[in-house]
């Protein structure tokens, strides 16, 4: 159904050897950091009506804890990173809409069951490549003045220099280890990729390839960081990017990584979607 090897993919393998010895970014824990929000301020109570908490099962707490972020583009759909949660069963993941604080048990939230799960197929977690995956929700959600979904894009590239923002409730500061209570939103700018692929940036390790938006702070003082990841990146209103990792949080040489959201990945989107829900004659999703 999808070629992972192709010519195009065969060029970036050959990449990959080359500096497979210099791998020096990791993915989850730390440094695949899902990019956590730091520099940026509270946004209104439920002015991101299509963010989602994606939340795994702490057997030790005995609890659901925040571990990435999503977006609603589906009442019975989040869009979401691929490396946030593949090694746990979807009877370990729960996703929580309508929500402004994580901790205060808001009247407007929604909780609901995962699924079924679907990482991008040529997924790649040693570079970050099509960081990308699709939760199927077990119960659609409910739409209303809290909760909203997030129309897809066209697929076109963002300009280096564009202002964004992302939002998440990933950790707000370096240091810290617990995720934001409250959802946070940061102004970042996109870099061109040939700047962030400089030796003094990620020095092609790894590529910063075309399905990749390259954005941060020039002084390092915002970034998205650890709890973030899977959030999505808005550029001029639009649903650009999903947060996909990072090697340090607020490092102005090591900016924060976003998958972009290609035409590739719009159409596995919908071919996702419609083989699933063959049963919706109307699908909701927005494109």
């Amino acid at each position: 159904m999808y070629q992972c090897i192709t010519q195009q993919v065969m060029m970036k393998m050959l990449v990959q050897i080359v500096f497979a010895s210099l791998m020096v970014i990791s993915f989850l824990t730390p440094g695949y950091h899902g990019v956590e929000i730091i520099g940026g301020n509270d946004v209104k109570p439920h002015s991101r009506c299509y963010m989602a908490s994606i939340q795994i099962f702490n057997n030790r707490k005995k609890a659901y804890a925040h571990q990435c972020g999503g977006t609603l583009i589906d009442r019975n759909w989040v869009l979401t990173a691929a490396h946030c949660n593949l090694e746990f069963g979807k009877n370990k993941i729960q996703v929580v809409v309508g929500a402004h604080s994580l901790k205060i048990n808001e009247t407007t939230k929604q909780i609901l069951a995962v699924q079924d799960k679907f990482p991008y197929p040529c997924f790649d977690k040693s570079t970050g490549e099509n960081d990308i995956m699709l939760l199927k929700l077990g119960q659609g959600a409910k739409l209303n003045e809290y909760v909203t979904l997030l129309k897809l894009p066209n697929g076109k590239d963002v300009k280096s220099g564009t202002s964004c923002t992302v939002a998440g409730w990933g950790i707000t500061s370096a240091q810290s280890k617990d995720p934001s209570d409250t959802l946070k939103e940061v102004k970042i700018t996109v870099i061109d990729r040939s700047v962030c692929n400089r030796k003094d940036y990620y020095n092609l390790k790894p590529v910063i390839t075309t399905n990749m938006i390259c954005a941060g702070d020039k002084k390092g003082k915002s970034d998205s960081c650890v709890g973030d990841s899977g959030g999505p990146l808005i550029c001029k209103k639009k649903f650009s990017g999903i947060v996909s990792f990072g090697f340090k949080c607020a490092d102005p040489k090591k900016p924060g990584i976003y998958t972009r959201i290609t035409e590739d990945y719009l159409k596995w989107i919908k071919k996702t979607v419609a083989g699933v829900e063959t049963y919706n004659t109307e699908p909701e999703i927005l494109y």
